[in-house]
């Protein structure tokens, strides 16, 4: 899985930042071809890392908490990353030419390159480092002395955080990635929609408790959009309250419906996200675990273990 592009047939390169409020979040900056050939360099390098991780790609999962620096991907069609993907599909992004000098409100830069076949890629990068030359005294090397520089001073990173084509997000980092497509405040906002979703397929759970709590809770939030992602057809009744029951998960039962105690729902939503789990591996002692993190184990083909 690679991105659908041809870096060596580039016939547009647009540069533009993210801003932290106004009507527009994304706008366009016209740079020279110097910072355009910069930039360039800065996909490639990011789009070589991710052929080298390749191996190691995962999909995303918003319950999850991921490494600084690790490979992941999202489906181009995922409404939690809606912001990053309005960018990559918006034409005519208004062009400001001044926001530079305003870098406090920039909170990301980014580049959108197009092929000779009309498609396009684009690179984001967080503007940690973006800004934080700007606070700082820089001297420059003019006519045999140094000299104080008094303009304002950009400092372009080596690679970026994310690539998005026409099909996926491919993220090298993750919180960088959260906080660019504003997913804390989006995925509080999807509750209602989430818990609708996943009440469809689990009408014997009440979720009236759940809903209010993780709409005020992000880590709750995180799990129902996870939960929204699972095989609920699957999930059986009986099996549901006897795990919630050995996990130490307090639930009831009103009107032919699983009621969730107060200060169990994350219990709860971690039943649900398979987080918890018993070990009966001495049948005498069962033990209840709760999973910070689960990778589904594929299980291979033709192959015994030994």
């Amino acid at each position: 899985m690679k991105p659908e592009f041809d870096l060596e047939k580039i016939n547009v390169i647009e540069f533009g930042v993210g801003l932290n409020d106004g009507d527009y979040p994304f706008v366009s900056v016209p740079v020279d071809r110097d910072v355009q050939s910069a930039l360039r360099d800065m996909v490639s390098t990011t789009w070589n890392a991710m052929e080298q991780d390749a191996e190691n790609l995962r999909q995303y999962e918003p319950s999850e908490k991921y490494r600084s620096n690790e490979p992941l991907y999202m489906p181009a069609n995922d409404q939690m990353a809606q912001p990053l993907l309005d960018l990559h599909k918006a034409n005519n992004l208004p062009i400001q030419t001044g926001v530079l000098a305003e870098p406090d409100a920039i909170f990301c830069y980014f580049v959108r390159l197009t092929d000779n076949r009309k498609r396009r890629l684009t690179a984001l990068r967080r503007a940690t480092h973006f800004k934080g030359v700007l606070s700082k005294r820089l001297i420059q090397f003019v006519t045999d002395t140094w000299k104080l520089v008094e303009d304002n001073i950009f400092k372009l990173d080596s690679d970026f955080d994310l690539l998005i084509d026409s099909k996926y997000l491919f993220i090298r980092r993750p919180s960088a990635f959260e906080s660019m497509g504003k997913l804390k405040q989006a995925i509080l906002d999807a509750v209602p929609a989430n818990v609708t979703e996943i009440k469809n397929e689990l009408s014997f759970v009440d979720f009236g408790v759940i809903e209010r709590y993780a709409s005020e809770h992000p880590r709750a939030a995180r799990y129902v959009a996870s939960i929204r992602k699972q095989n609920l057809k699957a999930v059986d009744r009986s099996k549901l309250k006897e795990l919630c029951r050995t996990t130490g998960v307090e639930i009831g039962d009103e009107a032919g419906q699983i009621t969730v105690a107060e200060g169990h729902v994350m219990g709860f939503l971690e039943v649900l996200d398979r987080r918890r789990y018993v070990d009966e591996l001495d049948p005498q002692n069962p033990e209840p675990y709760r999973a910070a993190s689960r990778h589904k184990i594929e299980q291979q083909q033709g192959r015994g273990t030994n």
